[in-house]
């Protein structure tokens, strides 16, 4: 085998590894856990890098065994649509037996690692993965109310750095894990919303209703008003050391705004350009709240 053939297989090797775990999706899934850490960084909790390290390997770990798994649950019907046709298990590059001992060997490590941290974070780690790989998974051919089975694992992330740092699951990290759960009911619609033809090749029920209709336009409006109303409501401080001042909260009620006038126009328009203007808002939303939360714990 000659350098060049060696070059090619490593790239190949690390592009399915990319696959498997969803790198993209990891990587957002990471970043909510850290943001969650240091919300819990206090004089009684103080800040760790190996702590950080470990939360973001562990972390990273888990959410990758999740999608392994996933992905082997889904590899006939993810053969069956465009945009998952040529993931490593469709395309027949790795092995079912393979990607499980893998997704094993994550989870192995991705619990150890979290374990080490404290028990909590190892116990929420792994539910994660149950509820995903063995609940959600399994009831998107099923029920749209998969989403709604989905967005408990999706929300255990910002919840989970909290608990990492404070070894103690409180109004706070309640808090922050219902941010992040209505947070995913317009995301996922809207993906579901501009994905509907290709979703539906493989016989997945994303959107609430079922179709692409007022009615569902209508939830995305009202779980997008509940998601800011949740956003905002540590200002009140009722939420315990989790607190925001009335400058971050009326930024976080901003960027609530912004992302309600794009759920608006999807329910004016309908139309999948409106749904994916959507989506990428409500990245933008999650990553700007979690940073205005830190900056504001921070600086005032």
């Amino acid at each position: 085998m000659n350098a060049s053939d060696t070059t090619f297989s490593v790239q190949s090797v690390f592009a399915d590894f990319k696959a498997l775990t969803k790198t993209g999706l990891a990587l957002s899934v990471v970043f909510s856990s850290l943001a969650g850490y240091l919300l819990g960084v206090s004089d009684e909790h103080p800040f760790s890098w190996i702590t950080l390290m470990l939360l973001a390997i562990g972390g990273y770990c888990m959410v990758g065994a999740s999608n392994v798994y996933n992905q082997i649950i889904e590899r006939d019907l993810d053969a069956l649509m465009d945009r998952t046709k040529n993931r490593p298990l469709p395309a027949g590059r790795v092995s079912v037996r393979g990607a499980f001992i893998f997704g094993c060997i994550l989870t192995i490590i991705g619990v150890g690692i979290l374990y080490s941290i404290n028990p909590k974070s190892a116990m929420f780690g792994a539910v994660s993965i149950f509820l995903y790989t063995s609940i959600y998974t399994p009831l998107k051919t099923v029920t749209p109310l998969s989403v709604f089975a989905g967005a408990f694992p999706g929300a255990i992330p910002f919840m989970l750095g909290w608990v990492a740092c404070t070894n103690d699951f409180d109004i706070e990290a309640g808090t922050l894990f219902l941010i992040q759960f209505f947070w995913q009911f317009p995301h996922f619609w809207s993906i579901g919303w501009f994905l509907y033809e290709d979703y539906k090749k493989g016989g997945f029920f994303m959107l609430p209703t079922g179709e692409k209709d007022k009615k569902t336009a209508l939830q995305i409006i009202l779980y997008t008003i509940w998601l800011i109303i949740v956003s905002v409501f540590p200002v009140t401080g009722i939420t315990g050391s989790l607190r925001l001042s009335i400058v971050a909260a009326a930024l976080v009620l901003l960027l609530g705004v912004w992302m309600l006038v794009y759920a608006v126009k999807l329910y004016n328009k309908m139309d999948a350009q409106s749904a994916k203007k959507l989506m990428l808002v409500s990245v933008s939303y999650i990553s700007l709240l979690q940073v205005i939360y830190i900056a504001d714990k921070f600086l005032r």
